[in-house]
């Protein structure tokens, strides 16, 4: 763009669109090079779960399911630690994504926590 190409030719030329170039060429301008080369660090959403919510929320997850279920679910999950006034409220996909990110799958498990055998 220094040497006169537009915007469209240098995307072409980097293989990026037209508005990515016209963006980083105006955070060249406001910023330098730095704040052209690097986003800003944004704010993002606050945690749907605090640190404490989640351990009692895993708590949860590794006893054993309500009477006459075999296996906890999400949506079971779900209504217990809302129920039990574990946290005020919760959605499922928090939850789900929870025990994604600690590798538990209670709904493939009959008992999450496994005793040892010897």
């Amino acid at each position: 763009m220094d040497q006169g190409q537009s915007t469209p030719a240098v995307g072409v030329n980097l293989g990026l669109s037209a508005k990515a170039v016209w963006q980083i060429g105006r955070r060249y301008i406001d910023g330098g090079l730095e704040r052209a080369l690097f986003d800003a660090s944004r704010p993002g959403k606050a945690p749907g779960l605090d640190q404490q919510e989640q351990q009692r929320i895993i708590a949860v997850v590794c006893s054993a399911p309500p009477e006459g279920r075999a296996r906890w679910t999400v949506r079971l999950l779900t209504e217990e630690v809302i129920k039990r006034k574990l946290v005020p409220r919760v959605g499922r996909e928090t939850i789900r994504i929870l025990l994604e990110s600690h590798d538990l799958k209670p709904w493939r498990e009959k008992n999450v926590v496994r005793g040892r055998v010897g």
